[in-house]
């Protein structure tokens, strides 16, 4: 929050009307409210709060009512001749569980923009703070993003608050640790580092509240501008900082020991250090077999190589090696392309651009009318342009194949689709020479990249055999017994496995 200073005093006077002059002058916008009313013996007292943020029934009953009721004349008047009277009695009436007191002009302008209620009584140069917000906020639900067949449906929203009771609820331990720091100069947007005592590396928590401190910028309304700040590599196609909506997610990378971040306004949580692997665990994967979630997973990386590769395989193929085809497969190639204008980088470019265009159109369009135009563009567009004779039946087959592909990483989706073009393109001016090109120094960027100090290729890079077994294989509970050695927690042991039949119960 950018501090406003008066030219004449920083701190709560005694005087009431000249707090709420102060106030009026520092918080001129109509919905900055103002409520007065009296003791019973008649010493001044007013509520300021910000209008649509406040519980008013709340202060009503618990606040002003009480207060209203009481008498603060002291029987001796100070030296000054004003009437004295008790904050000690204010603070014992008031029956509000959440009251604090402030001295400062900026602390008290802070919290009255954060929804909370000053509390100011003449002759008492100290103020008071009610914690009554009642900030609209939409239902904890199932999140959008991350649907899951088994397991919880909670999902976080944009309160931090209740975003913090939810993984309260699920790490009820005294470890569990939060430091909320304020980001934004004009937002001062609320951010929560979350972390276990004795399980996180105190490295990782001490950089990444210190990246958090440093950032000097106006307005942070969402949890990306943190992710950007605390990336490593700022301009990296693929990202360095975890992100889920889901607070069980987001309490076992903490029982793992990584560092989560919860930001003010954002469903999206942060955990770092990030591996690349990630990417391709479901929360599915922990409720199932761990041979289906094995074939999974390996589906998944599968798929991943498939929506990536199989376009600019396609065109270097056409251009360079056609012969590297079945022979059947390349006679139907070839009689599709035969009589086509564009030539094959130019076609799988089109059909890409098409794909992108109808993706965007149907995330932007009305719910129904998005999912409708989706399907009749496709349709339509498809089927006229291999009637017409502009695209060829294969090359709508392959992008279709990609696309559907790519979605079964959906955390993968928007550098898979950087990734698809830049292999297109590749492909179309140096064949299989470039891609394999491509693909050794994406692999030489993705070994030189780290996250907090982790590489994100870790286990496979550098090889770590403890961590393989919940990567690409998914090994049972029991053989989980010890955190991954590459997030460096200071303490290993997640739970004590049971001892094998035969061995001795009391040692």
């Amino acid at each position: 929050m950018t501090k406003t200073h008066t030219p004449f005093v920083d701190t709560l006077q005694s005087s009431l009307q000249k707090n709420l002059q102060t106030l009026k002058k520092l918080l001129p916008s109509e919905d900055i409210l103002t409520y007065e009313f009296q003791t019973q013996d008649k010493v001044d007292c007013a509520l300021v709060y910000a209008d649509g943020m406040v519980n008013k029934e709340l202060l009503g009953a618990l606040v002003a009512r009480p207060i209203s009721a009481l008498e603060l004349k002291q029987k001796t008047k100070n030296e000054g001749g004003r009437v004295a009277t008790s904050e000690k009695l204010v603070k014992t009436t008031a029956r509000f569980p959440e009251l604090k007191t402030v001295e400062n002009i900026d602390d008290a302008l802070a919290e009255i923009l954060d929804g909370n209620t000053l509390l100011i009584v003449d002759g008492i140069k100290t103020g008071f703070i009610a914690g009554a917000k009642l900030l609209p906020v939409r239902a904890v639900i199932e999140p959008p993003t991350d649907i899951a067949v088994k397991g919880p449906r909670e999902g976080f929203i944009e309160d931090v608050k209740t975003n913090m009771a939810l993984v309260r609820k699920r790490l009820k331990t005294p470890d569990l640790r939060f430091e909320t720091l304020r980001v934004g100069k004009r937002s001062d947007t609320a951010v929560a580092i979350c972390w276990l005592e004795g399980t996180s590396n105190p490295k990782i928590k001490e950089q990444v509240a210190q990246k958090i401190q440093s950032m000097n910028i106006d307005n942070v309304p969402d949890s990306s501008y943190i992710a950007a700040m605390l990336a490593p590599r700022k301009h990296s196609v693929f990202r360095c900082v975890g992100n889920t909506e889901k607070p069980d997610i987001f309490a076992a990378k903490i029982a793992e020991g990584r560092v989560g971040i919860l930001v003010d306004g954002s469903p999206i949580a942060l955990t770092v250090p990030f591996l690349l692997t990630e990417d391709f665990q479901s929360s599915e994967d922990y409720f199932i077999s761990p041979f289906m979630a094995t074939i999974f997973r390996f589906m998944r990386f599968f798929a991943l190589f498939v929506a990536i590769l199989l376009p600019a395989f396609y065109v270097s193929a056409q251009l360079f090696k056609m012969q590297i085809l079945p022979l059947g497969l390349m006679l139907t190639i070839a009689s599709s392309v035969r009589e086509l204008p564009l030539s094959p980088s130019l076609e799988m470019f089109v059909v890409l651009l098409l794909l992108e265009i109808l993706k965007e159109a149907s995330i932007r369009m009305p719910k129904y009318v998005g999912m409708s135009l989706s399907v009749v563009g496709a349709l339509v567009l498809g089927e006229t342009a291999v009637s017409a004779g502009f695209l060829s039946t294969p090359a709508i087959i392959i992008v279709a194949l990609s696309g559907i592909c790519l979605y079964t990483v959906p955390d993968f989706v928007e550098t898979g689709s950087i990734l698809r073009w830049i292999y297109l393109i590749v492909a179309g001016g140096l064949g299989p020479f470039g891609i394999v090109l491509l693909s050794a120094f994406l692999l030489y960027y993705l070994i030189s990249s780290d996250s907090f100090g982790t590489p994100i290729l870790a286990p496979f890079s550098p090889l770590i055999r403890h961590d393989l077994r919940d990567t690409v294989i998914k090994e049972g509970i029991e053989r989980l017994a010890e955190r991954p050695l590459v997030i460096g927690s200071p303490n290993r042991t997640r739970f004590t496995a049971q001892k094998k039949q035969g061995e001795e119960e009391n040692d």
